[in-house]
């Protein structure tokens, strides 16, 4: 069976037998040589080049370029022949021939051709990664020529970490890594640096698509859950849930609940301490044992706490009256209930059993007016009793009174002092007191500091006065005026009975003294001296005369004069109020 060889296949076997052909021995001792420029050149893959082949022979004939590849001809001369060689895909070698003085030249120089790689890709990173722990960063490099000058580099941003060289067609190049905080927001990346600087050219370089990186810390205790022991049903309650030595905080998330109820937390974070903060409201339909869940989620793993709570429903107690305003006499019914399962207990008697109301009644009278009732409710929730108080005051409506041991009905007030009228009235509503002169309009105020004077002396109407009635009291007041001579307070009295007031009573026997009039006294005690000098000097005389007449006397004159006593009188001194 006769096996078909492609032309190409052809085409480099008759090259090679030529170069062979050509480079026998008897050529390498010529005197003149044949140049081929330039010399080892690189290309990129798919490249062209301009070859020259020149040699110094003077008759030089058939300068020409041997080669497999795509080639025109550029130009030629004397010795020369500049050759555009196109589309070098691999590493080659050309060969320029010629014949100087009729024997054939040669020079040859070899193509080498370089390609960055098809792909260089770094393996995606992991989710997160726990601080502490190592991680393989992997680089795959694909293609790439040659490979002898290809080396592949790791990267965390500019930082190398790894460099090994790309000797497998599809190379993969590997470096573990140990994560930090610092890590997380890294960029990794991978380069290939392909390195023709030898050959003239540059250092080409080719980096993968960046990898970001991040990295987390958990503590091993659990998060710290702050919740009530009991909430009652429609009533609120704050719940805090706190984890510290959490990194990066900032990006942890957190799930608060109240049974299936999701709470809506409110998240803050300082430095690795993460705070989540939410109410709790409630319903009715969560009633008995619940539970506070707080989960906190950070690189795939959990945290979590949970607290026990007990959700009830606590009514009452409720305390009414019958009557809150009831009249005086009237019969009132005071009762306290609550809800199921709750002891009361009114003014400290209990009721008959849990859930049952308490009652009690009274005919009232003016001393329950303003009088409180109070009733305690008592439920046990998870083996813990909780209270609750509640009060109410009752009002009892009576007519007014006025108390006779507070306001006395017989006064005895000296004239121009101040006296004050003590007088008190009560009832339900509050009456209103009134003091009035009988037999005239004249009030006397109540209970406020007054001037007396004798326009007061009379008797008295007391009434309290409400919408519910009014009450009476006399009160008689006597007022004690100023004593006088003469046409004055009073008279003496024909039989020498002494002097009277304007009421006709005796003041005194022999003589008339004013208690307004404050000078009299020291007056009269001036005459009466002067009286009993003059007397004495009366006498002395006397008695001198008559001894003169007799021409017996003696005279001593131990004491020139007769000592003289003061007359003992009484000061009159504002006396208080007698009740009679």
């Amino acid at each position: 069976m006769a096996t078909m060889i492609p032309a190409v296949s052809w085409l480099r076997a008759c090259w090679t037998l030529l170069v062979c052909c050509l480079l026998t021995p008897g050529v390498q001792g010529q005197e003149f040589l044949l140049r081929v420029e330039p010399q080892n050149p690189v290309l990129p893959a798919g490249g062209s080049l301009l070859v020259n082949c020149s040699t110094d022979c003077p008759s030089a004939e058939q300068v020409t370029l041997e080669t497999s590849l795509s080639k025109e001809l550029v130009d030629n001369g004397t010795g020369w022949a500049a050759h555009r060689v196109s589309n070098v895909t691999g590493n080659s070698r050309i060969l320029c021939s010629g014949y100087c003085n009729g024997s054939q030249i040669i020079g040859s120089t070899g193509i080498t051709v370089y390609r960055l790689p098809e792909r260089v890709e770094l393996a995606p990173l992991p989710p997160w990664q726990p601080v502490g722990q190592n991680f393989t960063l992997h680089c795959q490099v694909e293609g790439g020529s040659p490979r002898t000058n290809l080396t592949v580099v790791l990267l965390r941003w500019e930082e190398e970490l790894s460099r090994q060289p790309a000797v497998e067609e599809l190379a993969e190049v590997t470096a573990t890594v140990l994560a930090g905080r610092g890590d997380h927001g890294a960029h990794f990346s991978c380069r290939t640096e392909l390195d023709l600087q030898l050959q003239g050219l540059r250092l080409l370089v080719n980096t993968s698509a960046p990898r970001w990186l991040r990295t987390f810390a958990l503590p091993v205790t659990p998060p710290r859950l702050v919740a009530p022991r009991f909430l009652e049903v429609e009533t609120s309650w704050p719940v805090d849930c706190t984890l510290d030595g959490l990194f990066p905080a900032s990006e942890a998330q957190v799930h608060l609940a109240l049974g299936d109820q999701v709470l809506n937390a409110t998240v803050t974070n300082h430095g690795d301490m993460l705070t989540a903060t939410a109410t709790a409201t409630a319903r009715a339909d969560q009633e008995g044992a619940r539970e506070i869940i707080c989960n906190v989620t950070l690189g795939g793993e959990r945290l979590e706490a949970r607290k026990n709570l007990t959700v009830f429903s606590f009514l009452g107690p409720i305390l009414n009256l019958s009557e809150p305003s009831a009249p005086e006499g009237s019969t009132v019914i005071v009762s306290c209930r609550a809800g199921a399962r709750v002891q009361v207990m009114l003014d400290g008697v209990p009721a008959a059993a849990p859930g049952q109301p308490a009652q009690l009644q009274l005919n009232t009278t003016e001393n329950d007016d303003g009088r409180r009732f109070f009733c305690s409710a008592a439920l046990e929730v998870d083996g813990e009793f909780l209270h609750r108080n509640s009060s109410v005051q009752l009002r009892v409506l009576y007519g007014p009174k006025i108390d006779r041991a507070k306001c006395p009905q017989h006064l005895k007030w000296k004239d121009k002092t101040r006296q004050v009228l003590q007088c008190q009235a009560r009832g339900n509503p509050s009456p209103q007191l009134r003091c009035l002169k009988e037999g005239s309009s004249q009030e006397v105020p109540v209970g406020i500091p007054f001037l007396v004077n004798v326009t007061h002396n009379g008797t008295y109407q007391c009434q309290a006065v409400s919408s519910l009635g009014k009450y009476t009291l006399v009160v008689v007041i006597n007022i004690e005026g100023e004593l006088t001579r003469g046409h004055g307070a009073g008279l003496a009295s024909p039989g020498g009975g002494g002097v009277r007031d304007r009421g006709g009573r005796i003041l005194t026997s022999r003589f008339l003294c004013t208690a307004r009039n404050s000078h009299f006294v020291p007056v009269l005690l001036a005459v009466l001296t002067t009286l009993g000098v003059v007397t004495v000097v009366v006498a002395l005389t006397y008695v001198f005369r008559a001894r003169k007449q007799r021409g017996l006397y003696h005279v001593r004159q131990e004491s020139p004069s007769l000592p003289l006593t003061s007359m003992p009188t009484e000061a009159m001194r504002e006396e208080p109020s007698r009740v009679e």
